[in-house]
């Protein structure tokens, strides 16, 4: 009799194999060694069930081991947004949790950085919305920067791109304000950064429906 046959099967969730990777990556002594094994048999198992089925574990995998495994303070580079090219350098970031008005927490990302020579703050603020409690994240340009609403927005976009490697979602509103828009996905990115690892992780766990 196969073994899933005698054993039956067990279900094992998205994030606790995050955190099996992470902990064969940074871990200790015996955790580390019993993370890697665990994380080993989760692949071949995966392989057994199928490329696509391999992929994906794979793919989780990955991300886990690079949680926390970067840090902002000294990141550089070239990104381009808006058909141009933009030099972004990071001189450091937090993220904060808070208690809002709706007594919903929510967490504030703010990186400090220099984007084409013009150094802000960039915060964003992430909350659960809607039926699928999606984490969603919203911030504005503001019109006072140099160059305007419109130029802000683009050096915002290029800090969130050239951080989680996905560009944000840009709106102008009917006020004449410009919305940025950040999903899961820039919100796994910022996970990668040491500095804003923990308290992500924190708030993910406190807001996620079980």
């Amino acid at each position: 009799m196969p073994e899933e046959d005698r054993y039956g099967y067990v279900s094992i969730l998205r994030k606790g194999l995050e955190r099996a990777a992470w902990l064969s990556e940074h871990g200790e002594g015996e955790q580390r060694r019993l993370a890697a094994e665990f994380v080993e048999y989760i692949l071949r198992r995966a392989w057994g069930a199928g490329k696509e089925v391999y992929e994906k574990a794979k793919e989780i995998v990955e991300e886990g081991m690079l949680r926390g495994s970067l840090t902002l303070k000294g990141f550089e580079g070239v990104v381009e947004v808006g058909g141009r090219r933009h030099m972004v350098k990071v001189i450091g970031g937090v993220a904060e949790l808070e208690e809002g008005r709706d007594d919903k927490s929510h967490l504030r990302i703010k990186i400090t950085a220099e984007v084409d020579g013009v150094v802000r703050d960039y915060t964003t603020t992430y909350g659960r919305y809607g039926k699928h409690n999606a984490a969603l994240g919203f911030a504005y340009a503001r019109a006072d920067a140099p160059g305007g609403g419109k130029a802000d927005a683009e050096r915002f976009a290029v800090v969130i791109k050239a951080l989680t490697g996905e560009e944000p979602k840009v709106y102008r509103l009917k006020n004449g304000k410009i919305k940025i828009a950040c999903y899961e996905g820039h919100l796994e990115g910022f996970a990668r950064y040491a500095e804003l690892a923990d308290t992500i992780a924190s708030w993910m766990k406190k807001t996620s429906r079980r």
